[in-house]
């Protein structure tokens, strides 16, 4: 048996979707290698498979599926606290992969990581190490802060003193009296952040990377809004909400488009408004226009997740600490401005009959945006995306609602990537196995109207084998006899000839 046969056929099974529990578990042997690691990052698991995993003596097999997405992350709460700190800041950092949505980790796995005494029993990690890759990986809900700032764990209301702009007045003043010391200081830090007389006596040097995000983001006093409009750092004072009205109104007329883009639509501006609707640069106009429809920062910040944006953008789709009234949504979905109604077809909770109707909307920035985020969108909406849209082609196979039958239309499709998905439909006559791509050929050998006879032969092929192996319809015989080959390493099986 050739290595390279016996690398595909443990990559097949490990992510064939009938292969059962007592077949995937074999995969976890060392022999297994990299294949065994694959299956427990990058696929669903029976939970017999996920109680083995958990487990496992070798480390690298628990790290693998403290990576993983697909399975439910209740299951993976041991892992947090599990005695090795590599196990533990796998978990913490989430996948490898970065897809466009990450589900986020349930509360109880957050307050294990957040209120941990150490980084694991091997000391190879500290536990503020682990603490860190948790607060990278976009895994803690946007709207966590405010769960954390009313919890009986003083650890956790430290966390949210830290996160001081993301929480409610009361929460605020409660933290200000709240009985643990540490917590009382770092509300007492996070306060400043509001006192612009403290903002300005400690204000790094301008120009500076931390003086940036201190102007982006704290209340500034007039002399620092003086300073920075004098030398011309106004970059800050756009974005920043905390920037008064005489400060926008001067940078409405700056002569950086770019910089009356940025403030057109803020729903803090003014008269200035109707003066940027004027503006020389259409962009500048058409963020103007937008403005009367925006009158919170929820509504801001959904719009301003939307406007530019082009039709190829994969930004990440997050949940909101807090977001727009459904009837501002609806106005959205109803407006004459596009983006607008982008913004309508981006939020997941939209109502089926205006998802209806934008389904057939005009623009297709509107029609991706539906497809990428809505649940409601239709198989065909989303099988249209996925030929005209290369961009957003691996979100869209994540999606429950993605067509998998009906592509015999797309077999001869120009591209290699529509025609393997094609390839795959179980409702072809016959799947293109003779294709001069390698990924349409092995998504061919994996569709299950394949029959046993074929697959044989399928198997002893380097360009099929992998598909073969993961084909569902392979026997489950025939699935441990592979195993038992690769496994141990005996000769290759008899073989028919090559396809």
């Amino acid at each position: 048996m050739s290595d390279s046969l016996r690398e595909l056929w443990l990559r097949g099974i490990a992510f064939n979707t009938a292969a059962p529990a007592d077949v995937l578990i074999r995969l976890l042997d060392e022999a297994a290698g990299e294949a065994g690691l694959l299956m427990c990052e990058g696929r669903d698991l029976p939970d017999a498979v996920i109680d083995a995993a958990l487990c496992h003596p070798v480390e690298r097999i628990r790290r693998a599926l403290a990576r993983n997405l697909h399975v439910d992350p209740a299951r993976l709460a041991p892992l947090a606290s599990a005695p090795s700190g590599l196990v533990r800041a796998r978990l913490a950092g989430g996948t490898r992969h970065r897809p466009r949505w990450v589900r986020p980790l349930p509360n109880d796995i957050l307050v294990t990581f957040l209120t941990a005494q150490d980084g694991g029993e091997d000391g190879r990690v500290t536990e503020m190490e682990i603490a860190s890759e948790l607060c990278s990986s976009r895994q803690v809900p946007r709207s966590f802060p405010r769960h954390a700032a009313g919890h009986d764990h003083p650890a956790l209301r430290l966390y949210a003193a830290f996160q001081w702009q993301s929480l409610t007045a009361s929460q605020r003043n409660a933290l200000l009296d709240d009985p643990d010391p540490a917590v009382r200081e770092a509300a007492r830090e996070g306060s400043r952040q509001l006192d612009p007389e403290a903002v300005e006596a400690e204000l790094p040097p301008i120009g500076s990377r931390h003086a940036m995000f201190v102007l982006c983001t704290r209340a500034l006093s007039p002399a620092v809004v003086e300073r920075c409009l004098l030398k011309d750092e106004v970059y800050p004072l756009a974005v920043n909400r905390h920037t008064p009205a005489n400060a926008l109104s001067q940078l409405a007329r700056h002569p950086d488009a770019e910089i009356r883009r940025l403030i057109a639509t803020r729903p803090d501006l003014g008269p200035e408004a109707a003066e940027l609707r004027q503006d020389p640069d259409e962009d500048v106009r058409m963020r103007a226009r937008l403005q009367p429809s925006i009158r919170t920062w929820d509504e801001f910040q959904a719009v301003d997740g939307v406007v530019g944006h082009g039709p190829d953008c994969t930004c990440p789709i997050t949940e909101p600490a807090t977001e727009p009234s459904p009837e501002w949504y609806a106005t959205c979905a109803a407006s004459e401005e596009p983006v607008l109604r982008r913004v309508a077809a981006s939020w997941p909770r939209l109502p089926a009959e205006l998802v209806g109707i934008l389904v057939l909307d005009e623009d297709e920035e509107v029609r991706i945006r539906l497809a990428c985020h809505h649940p409601l969108a239709p198989p065909n909406l989303l099988l249209d995306i996925f030929v005209t849209r290369p961009a957003h082609r691996p979100h869209l196979l994540t999606l429950p609602a993605f067509p998998r039958t009906g592509l015999t239309h797309l077999v001869g499709h120009p591209e290699p990537e529509v025609r393997a998905l094609a390839a795959a439909d179980p409702t072809l006559p016959e799947p293109p196995l003779d294709d001069p791509d390698d990924a349409v050929r092995r998504a061919a050998a994996a569709n299950p109207t394949m029959p046993p006879e074929i697959l044989d032969t399928l198997l002893t092929g380097l360009g099929t084998a992998e598909g073969a192996a993961a084909n569902p319809s392979l026997p489950v015989p025939r699935m441990h006899t592979l195993l038992d080959h690769c496994l141990s390493g005996a000769a290759t099986p008899p073989t028919a000839a090559r396809y």
